[in-house]
């Protein structure tokens, strides 16, 4: 039970973002202001943004419970991160540049500019149902953790947490969401790295810490396997070539993304945003990780902690552990810092998909087929908020219906979402890099890259889910190529297709190319540093 100075802390925290957010509210005079700040938003803003939307409550609570207590799990997670700073190169070079200068609410836009409009529907309802079940899971993970730190009921705790969310997004728009999601990182990393040290103190330092646990569950680079059917899914290469692919889909492809991407002021600022978010990731996800091997140490010397966790289906949810862990050992005052911070990893996420839910339902179906009944910039606003809150309330309602959350839920979550990241990306990259692909094509490709996905996940499990996102991809690719009739490409339509002159043409302020060489190197220090953790 939380104390009344926590109860304050956490009520100073919600009443201040709905204060931001009835001021934003007065200078909202569109959905471009209210979706993408009319293109004026500040890069490091931005990017910390970026990092605060993917730092979900799935991530902080998953993550460290991945590593302290699930078979096979370990620090082999940070093989993960190898992967982003690459895809933040790729995704500066070939994706935002057209996507930006495009000036795009709903990135799915750009599939019915180069194809048509069918396949602009089918891919933005995909990422509509998927988004919208996320969500349900984010209330439902978040509500349970508040539930086991405040003793609140399941449904006070969704209400708390989900009504608060929905009316500073509603108001406030994408900037509350930016500006709320910068302050929430930083709460975030600071009560994170609180519990880091702590967790190492009472173990007798890092280097002791890490020297009580098996040697499999430190080590952080694994080549014993590769993922294609020898049953092992956290090998280095599929972790590696699989995550590339997977973040590339995510950051550059996923509305809740690429939309903070898009309310860069300029095409310099939107690489800024990549290129930030490429370095500070990794010291981020490092700091949760370690906190999971703290959780691991504590839970052996103290045997009871396990039997305090609820139980999932008659065995404890590792997904509480870290929200137990901080009801039983932080003061009071720094458990009510340490509520709003988990609050502020749930809401980073969800304040981010109502939003992208609202743009793209928008921009993608409300217009075309309803766009009579909307003349005005304020009319148009209006019906963005409204359908904020449709999203908002359905996450709300959907969290009832999720039975549970299972152990591995960051695995659960990054599974799902590679069924379909590869076969998006597919689509997208058949519009960007080829010219005779047709709309018809990149939807046969697509429905072909994922039917296979499927059928690997019910039928050869054996293969690594992660080898998912290159497999779709590539089948989606062929399928969209070889399907493709040959046609005469329009001169609107080859303005969108990616090429060598692109850059001179952007005008571009400065030379990029130092920086993706320096993201390079960063991926080879972090490899490094990963080294230190020792093999499996």
């Amino acid at each position: 039970m939380l104390s009344i100075i926590d109860w304050a802390v956490v009520a100073l925290y919600l009443l201040g973002l709905v204060t931001m957010s009835l001021y934003l509210s007065r200078q909202q005079t569109s959905a471009e202001d209210y979706f993408v700040a009319s293109n004026s938003g500040n890069a490091l803003s931005i990017a910390l943004s970026v990092m605060a939307t993917q730092c979900s409550t799935n991530s902080i609570l998953g993550a460290p419970a991945f590593v302290a207590f699930v078979v096979g799990g370990g620090l082999v997670w940070l093989q993960y991160e190898l992967a982003l700073p690459l895809a933040m190169i790729f995704i500066a070079i070939f994706l935002i540049p057209i996507f930006h200068r495009e000036r795009l609410v709903s990135v799915y836009l750009y599939l019915g500019r180069r194809f048509d409009d069918k396949t602009q529907w089918l891919i933005s309802g995909l990422f509509q149902v998927s988004r919208a079940a996320v969500a349900g899971i984010t209330v439902y993970g978040v509500a349970s953790m508040v539930s086991v730190v405040t003793g609140l009921s399941f449904t006070q705790s969704v209400l708390l947490f989900g009504a608060i969310t929905i009316v500073y997004d509603v108001l406030g728009g994408i900037r509350a969401v930016i500006i709320s999601d910068v302050v929430q990182m930083v709460i975030l990393t600071s009560v994170l790295g609180y519990l880091a040290f702590l967790l190492a103190g009472s173990a007798g330092g890092l280097g002791e810490m890490l020297a009580q646990l098996p040697a499999e569950r430190t080590a952080a680079l694994s080549f014993q396997h590769h993922g294609l059917g020898d049953g092992h899914d956290f090998a280095f290469l599929p972790m590696l070539i699989g995550g590339f692919f997977l973040y590339v889909a995510y950051y550059g492809c996923d509305q809740s993304q690429v939309q903070r991407q898009l309310c860069a002021a300029s095409q310099d600022d939107a690489q800024k945003v990549l290129v930030i978010n490429g370095f500070l990731r990794f010291p981020l996800v490092l700091l949760y990780c370690l906190i999971g091997a703290g959780l691991a140490v504590y839970a052996t010397s103290h045997p009871e902690f396990l039997d305090s966790l609820p139980l999932v289906n008659d065995a404890p949810n590792y997904n509480m552990a870290l929200p137990a862990l901080i009801a039983r050992e932080l003061p009071v005052g720094l458990v009510g810092l340490a509520v709003v911070a988990l609050l502020a990893a749930a809401m980073s996420s969800l304040d981010s998909v109502i939003n992208s839910l609202s743009a793209t339902t928008l921009k993608d179906f409300v217009k075309p087929l309803a766009g009579h009944r909307i003349v005005t910039a304020q009319q148009e606003l209006q019906w963005g908020r409204g359908l904020t809150v449709f999203w908002g309330i359905f996450a709300l309602v959907t969290a009832f219906y999720v039975d549970d959350i299972a152990s591995t839920i960051i695995v659960a979550v990054n599974k799902v979402g590679s069924l379909i990241n590869g076969p998006i990306l597919g689509v997208f990259l058949l519009g960007l890099l080829t010219h005779r692909t047709t709309g018809k094509g990149a939807r046969r490709g697509f429905i072909a890259g994922l039917l296979t996905n499927a059928g690997l996940w019910v039928w050869v499990p054996e293969v690594s889910w992660l080898w998912w996102n290159v497999i779709g991809l590539a089948v989606t690719l062929a399928v969209g190529l070889i399907t493709s009739r040959p046609v005469i490409t329009s001169d609107a339509s080859s303005a969108l297709v990616w090429r060598k002159r692109l850059y001179q043409e952007m005008g571009f302020s400065r030379n990029w190319v130092p920086a993706y060489w320096l993201l390079g190197l960063w991926t080879c220090a972090l490899f490094g540093v990963l080294a230190l953790f020792g093999f499996r």
